[in-house]
Order: C-alpha cells, then structure tokens, then sequence
C-alpha cells in the first residue's frame, strides 16, 4: 500500500514537473498569430478561423497601456508567424517588444483617421499633460465600421503571410465586418427617438469618441483617455451641468473603474446612472463580453436602454 502511495506520488510529481505544450506546438501547421490584447485576438480568430492558432500578450483584464513583457512573452513572439498591434499610441511597450525579432508585425489601426484626446466640453482652465494633448485617441476599435476595417486588415495580413488560404481570409472578413456594421447601425436607428439636445454619450473616460461620432452622439466625459483617471471638481461640475441643462437621461462608467463619481453626476443632474461598459478587454468566456461582438453588443444595447428608456426586445437583438 505505502509502495503504491509513493509511486503515485512520483507519477503526480513528474506530471507537475513536465512541460506544457508551447503555442508553436499547439499551433502545428496553423499560423501562429499573437496580438497584442484580447479584442484583436478575438479579431483575429474570427477572421482567420481553422487556419490559424492565437494567442494575446496581455490576458483578459490586464491593463494594457503600460503593461510590461515577460519573458515568456518575448519567447511566444519569436515564435509567431505574424504580430498584430492596434497602433494609436495604445501598446506604449510595444516597439521594445518587437526590437530585434525577426517577426512581420501589421498595426491594424493604418489607414484610420484618428481622433484627438482632448478635454471634455466645458473643462476649459484644465491641462492635459504635453504628451496626451492632441495624441491620437487610441480606442478606435469602439467603433463598428473601424472594426470592420480592423477585419479586413487583419485578412490581408493573414492573406499575405499564408496565400493558400487568402480567399477564406477575405470571405471571413467580410461577413464578419457585416455583423459588426449591424451593431452600428441599430444603434444610431434607435438614438433617431431621442432630441438632438439630448443625443449624449456621458462616460467616465473618453474611450467612446469613434463610437460617438458614428452615432451621431456628442461626448461628455469625467477625464480623457490617458490621464490620471480621476474627476477633478471643474471636470465633475462640467458633467453636471452639461446633464442637467440637455436633459440627458442616463450617464454610464467602464468596467474598469469605481463609477462612484458618475453615480453623483447622476444624483446631482437629475439623471440617472445607467450601467456598465466594457472598453479594453475581453471577459473569460462565462463573462459578459467573451467576444469583441459580444463586447460592441452589450454597449450599444446599454446605451440605447439608458437613452431611450425602453430596452431591446429579445425579438430586435443588437446585430441580429
């Protein structure tokens, strides 16, 4: 009996000690594909489909401004067929990551046509730092059809890379940039109820200006993209205001920060805090945005229940 136990044990141990498969292994004949966070990750897998394996640098819920490699992640990008990156100032780490692989990297955002961060409407005697003002605003991927441009792009890279099986590449691309120009759509056919005076997407950061701007929508937020991440009293008092004098009646806050602040814009407005909205990462998949589908969808459909007051019947779900 005692024999058996110590056996077991040594088997358990050399179990524990034995190398898991590297994303090469795992990759076998496939593309081996990493990217730089999980929304192009996702892009990636939808676009490339069975022939290719992918993996993100940064996990779900990792910060990914200032994330720093490991590495292990140095390891994995030697390996990879092709690095994909958003661009925009996003992966401030990403030209050390890269510096000295011998690995073709495509930034997806090439050809888009960025917005500024700037301060929020009537914040005017607050200074954003010299290296934010004016910096592209990094979230482009918050719009559907820039989505769409992202699937695209991302064909072509994976086209270019694997020829064989570039006709899949464009066909996957294209219906998948169809679904999420669906989801941009019924969002800016619902905000058609709502007075133009009250056509205002309130956050707490200002991530949400490309979805903005397709929308239609003008953008209120408590601190821009790329700052401290704190409402300064003029910032707060600005929200306030703006709220309360366009009637706009709900306000929202990111998964990622305390929404206590917009909560009291809420209360002090008159309006009411609508909920929660997902920006730069992707959930587990038992979460609420598994996808960047599903991520694009649960916004709009907050946003048009906060706007309109009346939430999507099960029957006209976004995108479908």
């Amino acid at each position: 009996m005692v024999a058996a136990v110590v056996a077991s044990l040594g088997l358990l141990a050399t179990a524990a000690c034995a190398p898991t498969s590297s994303p090469r292994e795992e990759a076998g004949d496939r593309l081996l594909v990493l990217t730089t966070f999980t929304v192009i990750a996702d892009i990636a897998r939808e676009v490339g489909g069975e022939h290719v394996y992918v993996e993100s640098v940064t996990k779900v819920g990792a910060e990914i401004h200032g994330y720093e490699p490991t590495p292990d992640d140095l390891r994995r990008a030697a390996d990879a067929d092709i690095i994909l990156e958003n661009g925009l100032g996003l992966e401030a780490w990403f030209e050390r990551f890269v510096a000295g692989l011998d690995v073709p990297t495509v930034t997806l955002s090439d050809g888009v046509e960025p917005l500024p961060i700037v301060e929020s409407a009537g914040t005017e005697g607050e200074s954003l730092p010299d290296d934010v003002a004016g910096s592209p605003n990094p979230h482009a991927w918050m719009s559907p059809e820039v989505g769409a441009q992202y699937a695209r792009t991302t064909a072509e890279a994976l086209a270019e890379a694997d020829p064989d099986n570039a006709a899949d590449y464009r066909a996957n691309a294209e219906r998948y940039a169809d679904e999420l120009l669906a989801i941009g759509e019924t969002l800016s056919e619902a905000l058609e109820q709502i007075p133009q005076e009250a056509r205002v997407l309130v956050t707490c950061e200002g991530a949400f200006s490309y979805l903005a701007r397709d929308a239609g929508l003008d953008e209120v937020y408590l601190w821009p993209v790329n700052v401290d991440g704190q409402a300064s009293p003029r910032r707060m008092e600005a929200a306030i205001s703006a709220v309360r004098d366009r009637e706009v009646p709900a306000v929202f806050c990111e998964s990622t920060v305390s929404a206590d602040a917009q909560k009291q814009v809420a209360r002090e407005s008159g309006s009411t805090y609508a909920g929660v909205l997902y920006v730069d990462s992707l959930s587990e998949p038992d979460g609420p945005v598994p996808t960047y589908k599903d991520l694009l969808t649960h916004d709009v459909e907050v946003i048009i229940a906060g706007l309109t007051g009346t939430p999507l019947p099960d029957a006209q779900e976004v995108g479908r």
